[in-house]
């Protein structure tokens, strides 16, 4: 019995490999580039994609040399690789040629040169292959790139980068650590990052870096290491593992110096333990800068003072003395006489007389006396009555007291005392903040005198400069008002006037000068002055204007923002011409209560190089006219044109009673368009009322 035990033959496929039309189609259908070259380098075929990339027709390229019918630089190379492989008989590969599209765009295109055989061996043909190699050449210089990126970072940058294996070994150098340990490469490759950590704690971050490689968890951790010249220097530490396919390829690590951290953290520790109850009085001092910024007069200094010294010190008294350099002595500001051991009372205390005040402004130091003792001694050794002093300690209550100079760039400005009706230890740390408190309280105290004196000199002059009151015209009743902008500062540069000219008509104006202060109230008297001496002459309100554009550029700053609107009216008829320099409109108030705004051109401010205009401008019989300064209309949170619609809003809400009396409806329009709104600067309005005709008119 036999059986069949024969391989089974391959079953043959139907494809010709030698078909011609097979290796057309496959040369067509390819996405690389073909040609053959013959033994003398003569194109003898090529594909569709080489002609594409070369932009030659195929037909003009058969049978001829490169050089004849390509771009010379692609020639220069296919030639050179052509005539290598004849000579050579090996493959030759050009791994990088550019060549440009037809388009303008530059590809990249790696050319392979093989020798073709025939069956005797003998070299027939050269065979090129050409790849698109543009898509990985620029992920190649991407990659580039970003290695050259992350490389400059991390050698810019403080962190320390480490790299080990998947077991935690050290696998690659790392220059900058070494230069920080002194690490020599081999004793770095051989222990590593562990062998320069504290011996301290070098058990415990061992573990927890085995516990991170076993895990393949992110390792953070603190440890200090031995540096090359410095002792041991503070790390934080950060490793994560690089996983690609579920394992672990590699460990990154990052290593940051933070010593300067750490010695600031216990630095502030230290400095914690030692305020101790201070740290509640620093917390105080800073409520206290907070409310002594808000504060501008010296009355209101002071008291923020006196509560600052009752609360933060736990004082039973406080006093606040300012000196008064001409006539040798201590004021007293907060009112209360207080005795003191010199037998001064009242509100004065000569600096020749001793306690606790006048040794702080004479020697520019504080004075601290924890008791009864410590006072005594003190005064005696100032040069104080030892009589006067026992009266002193027997007849009061108290038992600790502190002087504070209140010094502002060396010079002194007065005293601050508080006491207390039990002995007081103070501290370091005590002192520290009583001076930063008199510190403040003397930065204070001088910017309010400051405030409280430029107050006084410029409400003085604006008072001065205002008018007392407005004419009384029969045929027309006149009315204003002002509301400063803030509720301390009571001076600026709007302003208002009202007179009768030579013809019996009547001039009135709002006006304003931008800014606070002396030199806005300054300002403001030159231009007043200046219009009515301008305007009694009886010009038209365009030629004032123009007048005061002259006086404007001859007497005042380039950068001074003032504006004014100026307008003549007739008693009794109402009848009025209008001018205005870069003004807000008149608003005319009808008896009905509608308000109509004047759509005159506004103009530019004085001083500006401009041709004045004027219009007629009529207030009918029963109408009230309004001038008024843009802080009625204009704010932080309302617009001009939002605040002129406000404005003819507030006007139709007007009760018949306000519309008829011009002095209840410039109440009614400020507290109206100041409802709901911080006022940040000054309101002046000023009504013109033509009253109604009567029968016996």
């Amino acid at each position: 019995m036999s059986a069949e035990t024969s391989v089974p033959r391959p079953r043959e496929s139907d494809v010709d490999i030698s078909d011609s039309a097979l290796f057309k189609g496959l040369l067509s259908e390819a996405e690389f580039a073909f040609a053959f070259f013959d033994a003398e380098g003569r194109i003898q075929r090529v594909n569709d994609v080489f002609s594409d990339v070369v932009n030659v027709p195929v037909d003009r390229m058969l049978g001829r040399q490169p050089v004849e019918v390509l771009a010379a630089d692609l020639a220069q190379i296919i030639t050179h690789a052509v005539q290598a492989v004849i000579e050579g008989d090996a493959p030759v590969t050009e791994g990088r040629v550019r060549v440009r599209t037809a388009e303008g765009d530059t590809r990249h295109w790696s050319l392979s040169f093989s020798p073709v055989h025939d069956d005797t061996g003998e070299l027939r043909a050269i065979a090129l292959i050409g790849l698109d190699v543009t898509e990985s050449r620029q992920t190649e210089e991407a990659l580039r790139r970003s290695e050259e990126r992350y490389r400059s970072l991390v050698e810019a940058q403080s962190q320390l980068v480490w790299i080990t294996s998947p077991t935690g070994a050290v696998i690659e150098d790392a220059p900058q650590w070494r230069a920080i340990t002194g690490q020599g490469l081999e004793e770095y490759l051989a222990n590593g990052w562990l062998d320069v950590v504290h011996p301290e704690e070098r058990q415990q971050t061992e573990e927890a870096w085995r516990e991170a490689l076993r895990g393949r968890t992110m390792f953070e951790w603190n440890y200090r290491v031995r540096t090359r010249a410095s002792g041991y220097r503070h790390f934080e530490v950060r490793a994560v593992p690089i996983i690609r396919h579920g394992r672990v390829v590699e460990w990154v690590g990052a290593n940051t110096d933070v010593t300067p951290q750490r010695e600031a953290e216990e630095m502030r520790g230290r400095l914690t333990d030692q305020l101790g109850a201070a740290a509640l009085r620093t917390a105080r001092l800073q409520g206290a800068t907070a409310m002594l910024a808000e504060a501008l007069t010296v009355e209101q200094v002071v008291q923020v003072i006196i509560d600052v010294g009752r609360t933060a010190l736990a004082a039973d008294r406080s006093a606040v003395a300012l000196l008064d350099t001409d006539r040798a002595a201590l004021k007293l500001i907060n009112g209360e006489g207080i005795m003191e051991a010199s037998g001064a009372t009242g509100d004065e205390i000569p600096l020749s007389h001793s306690n606790v005040m006048t040794m702080a402004v004479n020697s520019r130091r504080p004075v601290f006396a924890e008791s009864p003792e410590s006072l005594k001694a003190q005064l005696l050794e100032a040069g104080g009555d030892e009589e006067m002093l026992e009266q002193f300690l027997a007849q009061g209550d108290e038992q600790a007291w502190v002087g504070l100079p209140l010094l502002a760039a060396g010079r002194a400005l007065g005293a601050l005392r508080f006491s207390f009706t039990r002995p007081q230890k103070i501290s370091q740390e005590d002192g520290v903040f009583l001076e930063a408190l008199a510190g403040q309280c003397a930065l204070a105290v001088e910017r309010a005198t400051l405030f409280e004196r430029e107050h006084r000199t410029a409400e003085t002059l604006q008072r001065s400069l205002l008018p007392d009151r407005l004419p009384v015209v029969k045929g027309l009743v006149l009315a204003q008002r002002f509301r400063s902008g803030s509720r301390h500062v009571q001076v600026g540069g709007d302003w208002y006037d009202a007179f009768v000219l030579q013809d019996g008509r009547v001039a009135a104006v709002v006006g304003d000068v931008m800014g606070k202060g002396v030199k806005a109230a300054a300002g403001m008297g030159r231009i007043r002055n200046a219009m009515r001496a301008l305007a009694l002459t009886n010009p038209p309100p365009a030629a004032v204007l123009t007048g005061l554009d002259r006086v404007f550029e001859a007497t005042e700053e380039e950068e001074q923002v003032t504006t004014l609107a100026y307008m003549v009216v007739e008693p009794v008829t109402g009848e009025g011409t209008l001018a205005m320099a870069g003004h807000p409109p008149p608003v005319l108030v009808s008896p009905q209560g509608t308000a109509i705004l004047c759509d005159a051109e506004p103009g530019t401010p004085l001083g500006w190089p401009t041709s004045r205009r004027q219009f007629r401008f009529v207030v009918p019989p029963g109408h009230t006219a309004v001038l008024y300064s843009d802080g009625l209309v204009e704010n932080r949170k309302r617009g001009l044109d939002a605040g002129l619609a406000e404005l003819c809003s507030v006007v139709t809400e007007a009760p018949p009673e306000v519309v008829s009396s011009p002095h209840m409806l410039l109440d009614f329009l400020v507290d109206r368009m100041l409802s709901g709104y911080e006022q940040d600067d000054d309101v002046t309005a000023l009504a013109i009322h033509v009253p109604p005709a009567t029968k016996s008119d």
